[in-house]
């Protein structure tokens, strides 16, 4: 499958690179997760039986997109995407968001509900967000304590010093569940982690995103969930080390709060079920997009 690499320049200035595949419509769009970029969604890209068209971008500040401004929340990285997609002349879409990437797609089917034909959540965030918290499990409250946290500015001061060893141990144990994997993935996986800009801005946007209609102990929920029309699939790996169980029951139960029933899948493996799971993953996906 030939994948091309492109860019878009949003009218705010900031430049998003994105990674396409031919296919029918509707678009497949694929937002990836913090210490991510588009590149992680190949084995996606290349896989045959996914018939859409395909199209995986950077967000601002990961990969090889620009970080002219900060972020501040989820609604800059949905802005992007609008203006993205106003670009490419998409209109009706589906989404899909993997983990971090999960709350940017929720946040963006809330903004724009008229755009999103249906959601696909892997495992995301919470609708209530991903808490930042300290060494003993204490929440963060500002961007500041997130900068000045020890074990947070360990990631941070590793990504600064382009400290590969730091990331090929994390990556092995979060992400690849200790598993053996081939040489070109993990250096995508690392790539991604050194790449990345915005590792405190990001932090601080999912610690803060709520759009649910309860408090999550830092924020009121803005209730926005009511707005996305769309179909929902989530899928969630039982040996998942970063998205929780429980934040995938707090997910389900706050769409059903609005209203609405989610279609949930499991499978068995880790955060990356593109790597754990690639099989299992396409399934879901297609099962999911061929219902009307």
């Amino acid at each position: 499958m030939t994948i091309v690499i492109k860019s878009a320049v949003l009218p705010s200035g900031e430049t998003l690179t994105y990674r396409e595949r031919a296919g029918t419509e509707p678009c497949l769009l694929l937002l990836h997760g913090n210490m991510a970029s588009s590149e992680l969604w190949d084995p996606l890209l290349e896989y045959p039986d996914i018939k859409q068209r395909l199209i995986a971008v950077d967000l601002r500040g990961y990969g090889e997109s620009s970080y002219k401004s900060p972020v501040n929340d989820m609604k800059d990285f949905s802005k992007d995407l609008y203006d993205f997609v106003e670009q490419l002349g998409l209109d009706q879409l589906i989404v899909m968001g993997w983990s971090n990437g999960g709350g940017v797609a929720m946040q963006f089917a809330a903004d724009y509900p008229a755009r999103v034909s249906k959601l696909i959540l892997l495992a995301p965030i919470s609708s209530r967000g991903y808490a930042a918290v300290n060494t003993e499990g204490d929440r963060l409250r500002t961007k500041e304590q997130i900068a000045k946290d020890p074990g947070l500015a360990m990631v941070i001061q590793a990504n600064q010093n382009q400290d590969r060893d730091f990331f090929e141990q994390a990556m092995a144990y979060l992400m690849l569940n200790n598993r053996q994997s081939d040489t070109e993935t993990r250096a995508k996986y690392i790539k991604a982690c050194l790449m990345q800009r915005n590792m405190i801005d990001a932090a601080d946007a999912a610690n803060r995103f709520n759009i649910s209609s309860v408090s999550n102990g830092l924020t009121e929920g803005t209730g926005e969930m009511g707005r996305i029309q769309s179909s929902v699939l989530v899928i969630w790996g039982t040996k998942d080390l970063i998205t929780t169980k429980s934040m995938i029951e707090e997910t389900i139960e706050d769409f059903a709060s609005h209203g609405k029933a989610v279609q949930y899948v499991e499978l068995d493996a880790g955060h990356s079920p593109l790597i754990d799971d690639i099989h299992g993953l396409v399934a879901a996906i297609n099962g999911f997009i061929a219902q009307p």
